[in-house]
């Protein structure tokens, strides 16, 4: 399957650049996701013909010529004395899409083949990372056939695209998102009862997996030049975020192309390659990618190792490997094995401060750990990855420096950024709780898990929204940050909270290695 972005007259050429220059919506993504009422061609013949008339108004053209997206803010008529489970359980109707009867040919929407849950607010389309969140509340609540639609439009993108682009949107084919949908067929098993799973899904693990191992020349041990992968010694390698592109996002054009231009000394391609990686992190914007620990404008998104997708990636070697062992096919067990432990020790070891006693991100570049703590060293844990004595002292440090009024803080630096203190995300403190059960630090659990919660109520009852993310430090104020406005529906969210709120987090413990 292919798509050309530049026959996108939203994605691409003059009429593009100049609304996006212009800023005539206060959302970038409003206009890539529009939709032309007629041939784009003959929209873009009158743009070049018009634009420099004097009655010409550039706003008032797009609106005569596309039609825009649904409004941003969920407007529901729910009844007024209901609790947040109440709400959540009402919700997921509204969040739901079905496939698109009729494909238009000029909307960047890439039509799936079932229905899905998007998560709300400007975010109209499947997210990758985000379903697995939403995917346990609707375990939580019994809504399996939903949960076995999402699975398969992400395995349908697998298989067409040989990866899980961000979202199902033309402009999201240059970068997946973090790779949890190993975790999505572990749910799937839980669902079946643990019967064996099929091995056209395991086909697909394997898939995935080798999008994100593979180089430019698709050799391993050829690796010098890399796109995901780098070499770390002799004969390992690691994993990094990346993107096939250097241009400015289309959905964010303005605010990329304005940070480039107040950047000295650094290529605006290479500006835009690390923004986009880190948007392909789903952590958009932290200070884990920055090299000051402050400033976006020194992004370098690609010179670091992030742990939590070693973690992932550490996670779908297990697994494959134990899949192949139940099809009996030892040479592959095996292979995933010997990688497996390889990546574990590598995990244990080179992600490791002994001395601060936490997981974090290594700069492959400065061949040292990065210094901002963040809840992505809960990864290990998540996995049941650490030892018990790494396990033991990042959880005192969990509870020491991230642990708030209102859960848990995603870093420990306020940059402003979003996904930086004192916001609070959902899918972070389910990864954070499961870690601490994982090694029975339950107390810390509960202490994380009944604080998010009476967060999220008390915003709930003065609000009757669930939002993306929480201020966690100040729980009077709402999350904000980052380069878009507080968006409410909210998908991975209500996820969470059910599934913390129907006690899932107990069932889901693994246990350590």
């Amino acid at each position: 399957m292919f798509y050309d972005k530049k026959k996108y007259i939203q994605l691409y050429g003059e009429l593009f650049n100049e609304v996006q220059s212009k800023k005539i919506f206060k959302d970038s993504k409003t206009f890539v996701d529009s939709i032309p009422q007629k041939d784009p061609q003959n929209i873009l013949q009158e743009f070049l013909s018009d634009r420099f008339k004097n009655t010409f108004d550039l706003k008032d053209f797009v609106l005569h010529n596309f039609n825009l997206p649904e409004e941003d803010n969920i407007k529901l008529n729910l009844p007024k004395n209901r609790s947040m489970e109440e709400h959540i359980m009402m919700i997921w109707d509204f969040l739901v899409r079905k496939p698109l009867a009729i494909y238009n040919n000029y909307s960047t929407l890439i039509p799936l083949v079932d229905e899905y849950i998007v998560p709300g607010g400007r975010f109209r389309e499947i997210y990758y990372w985000d379903s697995y969140f939403t995917m346990l509340g609707l375990y939580a609540c019994g809504k399996y056939d939903i949960i076995k639609k999402m699975i398969n439009n992400f395995s349908y993108l697998l298989d067409n695209f040989g990866f899980i682009p961000n979202g199902n949107r033309v402009y999201y084919l240059s970068r997946s998102q973090p790779p949890f949908y190993s975790l999505m067929i572990n749910l799937l098993q839980k669902i079946n009862n643990n019967k064996k799973t099929d091995s056209y899904f395991v086909s697909l693990l394997e898939k995935e997996y080798n999008f994100w191992m593979k180089s430019e020349e698709n050799e391993l041990l050829k690796m010098n030049k890399h796109i995901r992968v780098v070499k770390v010694s002799e004969e390992n390698f690691l994993n990094r975020y990346f993107d096939s592109e250097n241009i400015p996002r289309e959905e964010s054009f303005s605010e990329d192309s304005i940070l480039a231009s107040k950047v000295n000394g650094v290529s605006k391609e290479n500006i835009y390659r690390n923004i986009r990686a880190a948007a392909e992190s789903g952590w958009d914007f932290s200070s884990r990618w920055f090299d000051d620990g402050k400033n976006l404008s020194t992004i370098n998104t690609t010179d670091i190792l992030p742990l939590d997708l070693n973690c992932l990636l550490g996670y779908y070697e297990q697994f494959l490997s134990s899949l192949y062992e139940i099809s009996k096919n030892k040479f592959k067990s095996e292979l995933f094995r010997e990688r497996f432990e390889v990546r574990l020790k590598l995990i244990r070891s080179k992600f490791w401060n002994e001395d601060k006693g936490y997981f974090f991100d290594y700069d492959h570049k400065e061949g040292k750990l990065k210094n901002t703590y963040s809840l992505a060293g809960m990864y290990p844990l998540f996995f049941g990855f650490a030892e018990k004595h790494q396990a033991e002292e990042a959880a005192k440090n969990l509870e020491n420096i991230f642990l708030k009024e209102g859960g848990l803080s995603t870093t420990n630096n306020n940059t402003s950024q979003q996904w930086d203190a004192p916001n609070g995300w959902a899918p972070l403190q389910w990864i954070s709780i499961i870690g601490l059960r994982n090694y029975e630090f339950n107390q810390t659990a509960d202490k994380i898990k009944t604080r998010w919660l009476q967060l999220n109520e008390s915003v709930f009852e003065q609000t009757g929204r669930m939002f993306e993310k929480y201020n966690t430090e100040d729980i009077k104020l709402y999350g904000g940050g980052g380069e878009y406005p507080l968006q409410d529906g909210f998908g991975w969210t209500n996820g969470v909270d059910l599934a913390l709120i129907k006690n899932l987090d107990y069932e889901f413990v693994t246990g350590r290695l």
